[in-house]
């Protein structure tokens, strides 16, 4: 498809016109590589009126400048001649005059074999013309013959190929004409009267050959010069229409003219390789064309630049490895150009098509770095990268882009190198790119010596870095770096390294490694700061690792019970083995569930909630306090690092979405619960902070078991797959009670009871027997319930109340009294459920408390109490997000056996319901929240469909006599 040639194809036939009228012309196209010169000249003459014109076609090439006259018998051998084309009929009517005149003699062989002397056979059957090589003067073959006498001879010859029909001359890529065909084209070009001929020439911008004083001379003689232009736009759309078979979107077509710059050659080798990639003329794909290097077109491109001088090479070398950071005269400097050869460089890349813009140092796309980088040879290209470090860093760049620098170079300069690369590192991590600050150090610790403390310390460096997303590699580096060391407090720091956060799981290497550095140090009680505090966290990291372990918990729980003062708080380090001490406790369930929420708060309230920081014992914490059904503290605490955060403009991170979804799930409020759960769940999907991908998982999936969610729990499951979560013991458990619900939703109870009670069995082994983090004993007595096995349900139910009341958790009581009194029935299952709501008034967890009172009303029946009941339920479930479906709520009606998914209404759903109960119309509601009165009609679709009710007036009567709902519901 040839495109927007019509004005340069139009000027031809204008000229074609001209010379038929015997005026002559030389017509130059130029333009930048690509641009589509050779495709428009072989295009030529089928958009022209030739039936009456003769065309001459030719095509230099660059292997093929030593061959002499080779343009020459291209053009001769692309000549189409008949027995009626009569080149001596000039002569027989002509004057005789100077050779190369009109009428002139033709020269000796210029007709060789054309006509046969009397009395001999034709050269040519009557039916055939001469063959157009025959027609050749004989001196072009040796080498020794002068011009002088072969020009002229050549000339006389067109001019009389001319007689008959206009002569239409096409040369491609004339920079690389022969030198002898280029003197015929000069010598041409000055005597073209009469000739009857039109000369078209097309030159490649920017080639070196272009100065040629030979091409100079054609194109010196040129009467018409035209450059020609990119494509546009809409030219840009059909080529993508050509390709793909539809229309693109407009950003996509933006995004392919961008990185083309209009080239011709460009678009043909990125659309062929986008649609090979499965891409798609979209707005989506748009920033896939600029990241796209098609092969054929880098090596093309590299082809090109081999072809260029010395200082041209040089500067896009030197573009190609500065990237991005070539600032104005800086790739000249590296290239060894001053101004005017930096500015004449830049030059020569503009006109081939290869700069964005003129005298700017930068490629209009990425593939033609990658070709100027395929013109080095390994040892070049890695000193030409340190040549640039060591520019970038004398003119004060910053450290990181030196860096990059060095980490290509051949070797590293002495003195500042290694220096400059630990600072890179230094501000990678900073940033929050833990991947580039260990390159940085890695190729640092190939310049280290192998022994000594200096070695030791990038390991330590280097192992910090690779911790947040290779915790086999830190372990690994580490004790590297700990056999290098030479103090025990050295190398217990130096181990402490290890899984910081308590949110990673340490290896049986890395315990080891923990182990033995604390063995080094001591007896914590003899020894004094800042030793002292080292021992703590090793012994906290220790006992932690160890929490898997019955007899680790148990003594735990000794620990911190075995002195008669408060456990001290004073400093970081008591603080972090307090928070592990405590959680070790609660997981077992065995410190009452005050004290453990009481020990909890004397270490939040010493932790700044200001801090840029996530706090290390802040995970700990947060399952403390869940475990006790004491969150008010927390949630506080929580509050006030959200405003913190909000104020400073500073984005949430993954823990701390971890912590308020936990908190919110212990309150029963899962809509928001699962707001934040969500996003803690896209971060440890995409990687960005691997360590806590565990707890994202883990409080997803519990959102998902709490409200009953089955394609939410199955979204979990499908996305932990590969996730750093195998090791983590509340992640898995989570995981499998999500699969068991999926069981029974399907009806397979039998293999859903199975799963949750393999779930219970792994927990007890390892003494996690906390009610409240781990109710696996409701789940797996519904499910028996389900299947008529009321004795076994009965006595597991004893079991989770008993736990409950060594545990002292409110909710945890509650809970297990619910489940006492359901299985009981009669008079004894309504005091049991009387005592639960009682219980459960004192818990945090709202939506439990619904659950309560709904399952006392269902008890209760019929009566005011039962409406009372009734109300307050579905109130304390809409705040919640979770309303219950009316006909579910109606006194006297048993609800369904078995956990059942609840309907949840969104944040926005919520607050429509709670302005319409307040009494506002649609119009009302929607100018109060800023949207239209249809947003606000579906919003009311929807809740009411999930309420189970028909309109507004059921809404009323739902919510009469429990107050108005909270907007923030």
């Amino acid at each position: 498809m040839l495109l927007e040639r019509t004005s340069e194809t139009a000027s031809v036939q204008e000229a074609l016109h001209a010379a038929a009228d015997g005026r002559s012309s030389l017509l130059l196209f130029a333009g930048p590589l690509g641009i589509g010169r050779s495709s428009w000249l072989r295009e030529l003459p089928r958009r022209l009126d030739v039936q009456h014109v003769r065309v001459m076609r030719a095509n230099a090439a660059v292997m093929e400048q030593d061959f002499a006259f080779g343009v020459v018998h291209q053009l001769f051998d692309s000549l189409t001649l008949d027995a009626s084309d009569d080149l001596d009929a000039s002569h027989a009517s002509g004057d005789a005059g100077e050779p190369g005149a009109p009428g002139a003699p033709v020269p000796p062989g210029a007709l060789a074999g054309y006509d046969a002397p009397a009395g001999e056979a034709p050269a040519f059957p009557p039916d055939e013309g001469p063959r157009p090589e025959d027609l050749l003067p004989a001196g072009m073959d040796d080498p020794s013959a002068p011009l002088d006498s072969i020009l002229p001879d050549l000339r006389t010859l067109l001019t009389r190929l001319g007689r008959a029909r206009p002569l239409l001359i096409l040369v491609d890529d004339l920079q690389w004409a022969d030198a002898r065909s280029l003197e015929l084209l000069s010598y041409l070009a000055g005597r073209l009267h009469d000739v009857r001929a039109v000369l078209v020439c097309t030159l490649r911008d920017g080639d070196p050959r272009a100065r040629h004083p030979l091409v100079c001379a054609v194109t010196d003689a040129a009467t018409q010069v035209t450059r020609l232009a990119p494509l546009s736009s809409a030219a840009t759309g059909q080529l993508v229409r050509e390709q793909f078979g539809e229309s693109g979107e407009e950003e996509f077509l933006g995004a392919c003219h961008r990185a083309s710059g209009g080239n011709p050659v460009f678009l043909r080798a990125l659309l062929p390789a986008l649609d090979a990639a499965g891409a798609r003329p979209r707005a989506t794909q748009a920033g896939a064309v600029a990241a796209l290097r098609p092969a054929p077109l880098r090596e093309r491109l590299a082809d090109c630049l081999r072809a260029q001088a010395t200082p041209v090479r040089d500067l896009a070398a030197a573009m190609a490895v500065l990237g991005g950071t070539a600032a104005p005269g800086l790739a000249g400097r590296l290239a060894g150009l001053d101004e005017v050869g930096e500015s004449c460089a830049l030059g020569v890349l503009h006109r081939l098509g290869l700069l964005a813009a003129e005298g700017v140092p930068d490629f209009v796309h990425p593939v033609v770095r990658d070709a100027a980088k395929a013109i080095m040879s390994m040892t070049e290209y890695g000193s030409w990268h340190a040549r640039a470090a060591l520019l970038l860093h004398e003119v004060g760049h910053p450290a990181e882009e030196v860096a990059v620098q060095l980490l290509a170079a051949n070797t590293l300069s002495d003195g500042w190198s290694g220096t400059v690369l630990r600072t890179a590192a230094d501000s990678a991590l900073r940033r929050g790119a833990p991947q580039e600050a260990a390159r940085f150090l890695r190729r640092t610790l190939l310049d280290s010596p192998e022994q000594g403390e200096e070695r030791a310390l990038l390991l330590i460096d280097l192992a910090t870095a690779e911790n947040a997303y290779d915790s086999a590699a830190c372990e690994r580096h580490i004790g590297q770096a700990v056999a290098l060391l030479e103090t025990p407090h050295d190398r217990a720091a130096a181990a402490l390294r290890i899984a910081p956060d308590f949110l990673s799981a340490v290896s049986p290497t890395g315990v080891e490694i923990l182990r033995q550095a604390a063995a080094g140090l001591g007896p914590t009680d003899r020894l004094a700061d800042p030793a002292r505090g080292t021992a703590l966290r090793l012994e906290a990291r220790l006992r932690h690792s160890a929490r898997q372990d019955p007899a680790e918990l148990a003594a735990a729980v000794r620990r911190l019970g075995e002195r008669p003062e408060e456990p001290a708080v004073g400093t970081g380090a008591e603080r972090e083995l307090l928070a592990v001490l405590l959680h070790a406790a609660t997981l077992s369930g065995r410190l009452p569930a005050h004290e453990a929420a009481r020990q909890a708060a004397r270490v939040l309230e010493r932790v700044p909630a200001t801090g840029p920081e996530v706090p290390a014992v802040l995970p700990l914490l947060t399952a403390v306090f869940t475990g006790a059904d004491r969150i008010d503290v927390l949630a506080d605490w929580l509050a006030a690092r959200e405003h913190h955060r909000r104020t400073a403009g500073e984005a949430t991170d993954p823990v701390s979405h971890v912590g308020l979804a936990t908190v919110l799930l212990a309150r029963g409020r899962l809509t928001h619960a699962r707001e934040h759960a969500e996003s803690a769940f896209e971060y440890a999907m995409s990687d960005r902070h691997g360590d806590s991908a565990a707890s994202a998982v883990a409080v997803l999936a519990a959102v998902a078991l709490e409200s009953g969610d089955i394609a939410l729990g199955e979204r979990v499951r499908a996305g932990a797959g590969g996730r750093r979560t195998a090791d983590d013991l509340v992640c898995t458990t989570l995981l499998r009670l999500t699969e068991a619900q999926s069981h029974s939703a399907r009806g397979e109870f039998a293999v859903a009871l199975d799963t949750v009670l393999a779930c219970g069995r792994r927990l007890e082994a390892v003494g996690w027997r906390n009610p409240v983090l781990f109710p696996w004993r409701p789940r797996a007595i519904r499910l028996m319930q389900r299947r008529g096995d009321l004795e076994s349900a009965r006595a597991l139910a004893e079991e989770e109340y008993a736990q409950a009341c060594i545990l002292g958790a409110p909710v945890a009581i509650g809970r297990a009294q619910q489940l006492r009194g359901g299985l009981r029935g009669g008079s004894e299952g309504t005091a049991l459920l009387r005592d639960a709501v009682h219980v459960l008034r004192g818990s945090a967890h709202e939506l439990e408390l619904a659950r309560a009172l709904r399952a006392l009303a269902r008890a209760v029946r019929v009566g005011a109490e039962a409406r009372e009941l009734q109300c307050e339920s579905a109130t304390l479930a809409m705040a919640c997000g979770v309303p219950w479906k009316a006909e579910q709520d109606r006194p006297g009606v048993p609800g369904p056996a078995g956990p059942q998914p609840e309907p949840t209404l969104t944040p926005t759903e919520s607050r429509v319901v709670a302005l319409a109960g307040s009494g506002l119309t649609n119009q009302a509601i929607a100018a109060e929240l800023g949207v239209g009165c249809r947003v606000v009609e579906k919003h009311l679709t929807n809740s009411y469909r999930k309420l189970g009710i028909s309109g507004r007036v059921q809404l009323l009567a739902l919510m009469a006599g429990a107050g108005k709902i909270s907007a923030r519901a």
